[in-house]
């Protein structure tokens, strides 16, 4: 194994999608880059549905043409299943959008995150699995580089400093610079857990010339199913619902998610020649915000960040998307010898600003009342809209006109003065959207 070089110009923490597209760039901008990985790669992780709009951080990265050679299922569009089994009509991107880049894909998280791991040593990361982040090297708020684990050539685990004028957390849910510094606040309003496994052999529909991402819910709307078919006849099925809901007085992960299965009219005919491949996963309060997110030689990316809901399928392209921008704000810095929090940070305030929409978005799925249907045919004029929130187009001019409305409406509709049947979800007349 190499010697670690004493001092770098960027050290960034956490080798998953945000992490490698940061190092990347900055290592392609000509600085001295370290990433680090604390596991080895291929790693397992969830999150498997891409949006549309990760198609032009691909582009930057130039990784466009490994991740169309990879296999991976082919993501068309998407579709909606209410609490009685009824299946929405299904949105295909191509009718928004006609362009390559409206089609993405569903990828196997662990072999994509290593495609863009390597990537990022292509172009001139010193990129290092196996090595974890103990801590980062704080003089007051100013980061001065990280303390590291790391195993050498005679197998001898050691601890080892290295010295850097930029450190970027992207250490994901673990989050380890945010976390030490107290920034982390729990979502009081999503406080949702996930349970989830991989099946062989599961039903798969693809009409439209792919796959689609599936958003189920149960009989009695407490709770969600994502349904995301992959390669090689694999599909990831995960429940969603308040932590409480999911654990409180009831059995093991296992078990809840069979119950959770049994009260999914949609999911249990898909699942019936079905077999799981993986053991049980579980993920607890996991949206969340950060008060500060750049400070003196330091800036948090990806997870790290920030992670916002999986119903949206948002949390991969924020993670390529933050670690874009943060990259070009080091990049700037590092040149000018600008490396304050104001620097780092300049991104920041626009991306919370953007992503913020797809969190008013979500809080609307969870409020119970949002069919979307129903809300369309009251206003037509945000179709578009709401669609370009649904694959990611959000950082563009002139959005968030839909709130305005769809935030009143959901009011009325909370008051009761829709019919009766407003909280079952029933969206089968949606064709408009999904």
């Amino acid at each position: 194994m190499t010697a670690f070089a004493p001092e770098y110009d960027c050290v960034v923490l956490g080798g998953g999608p945000a992490g490698s597209t940061c190092a990347g760039l900055v290592a392609e901008a000509g600085f001295k880059t370290l990433l680090v990985e604390r596991e080895r790669m291929p790693r397992e992780h969830i999150g498997e549905s891409l949006m549309p709009e990760t198609y032009w951080v691909f582009e930057r990265l130039g990784v466009l043409d490994k991740i169309e050679a990879a296999g991976y299922a082919k993501k068309v569009g998407v579709q909606f299943v209410n609490n009685t089994g009824r299946e929405s009509a299904p949105f295909f991107f191509r009718s928004h959008d006609d362009r390559v880049s409206s089609e993405t894909w569903h990828v196997d998280r662990a072999h994509f995150d290593k495609l863009l791991f390597d990537h990022a040593a292509e172009k001139g990361a010193d990129c290092r699995d196996g090595s974890r982040a103990l801590e980062v090297l704080l003089d007051g708020d100013k980061a001065r580089g990280v303390k590291l684990q790391v195993v050498n050539d005679d197998g001898v685990t050691e601890t080892i400093d290295v010295a850097a004028r930029v450190v970027v957390d992207a250490t994901g849910q673990s989050a380890i610079l945010s976390s030490r510094l107290g920034l982390r606040k729990i979502n009081p309003k999503l406080k949702k857990a996930a349970v989830w496994r991989h099946f062989r052999g599961a039903s798969r529909d693809e009409e439209g010339g792919g796959v689609k991402t599936l958003v189920m819910h149960t009989d009695q709307s407490k709770s969600w199913f994502w349904y995301i078919p992959q390669a090689d006849d694999v599909v990831s099925v995960g429940v969603v619902g308040d932590s409480e809901y999911l654990f409180k007085g009831r059995g093991t992960p296992a078990e809840v998610f069979a119950e959770e299965v049994a009260k999914c009219p949609g999911l249990k005919q898909r699942l019936a020649d079905a077999l799981p491949v993986d053991e049980i996963s579980v993920a607890k309060e996991f949206s969340y915000v950060t008060d500060r997110s750049a400070g003196e030689g330091w800036v948090l990316v990806g997870d790290a960040w920030g992670f916002i809901d999986p119903v949206y399928s948002s949390g991969v392209y924020f993670a390529l998307k933050s670690a874009e921008l943060a990259a070009d704000c080091v990049i700037e810095g590092l040149r000018t010898g600008d490396v304050s929090g104001a620097q780092l940070g300049k991104w920041l305030p626009h991306f919370g600003e953007r992503t913020t929409l797809v969190r008013k978005l979500v809080h609307a799925f969870y409020s119970g009342q949002f069919r979307v249907g129903k809300f369309l045919m009251e206003y037509p004029q945000h179709n578009s809209e709401l669609v370009d929130l649904l694959i990611g187009r959000v950082f563009g001019p002139d959005k968030g006109a839909i709130f305005e409305d769809l935030e009143p409406w959901l009011d009325r509709a909370l008051a009761g003065e829709f019919d009766n049947d407003a909280a079952t979800g029933d969206d089968a007349n949606v064709p408009a959207m999904a």
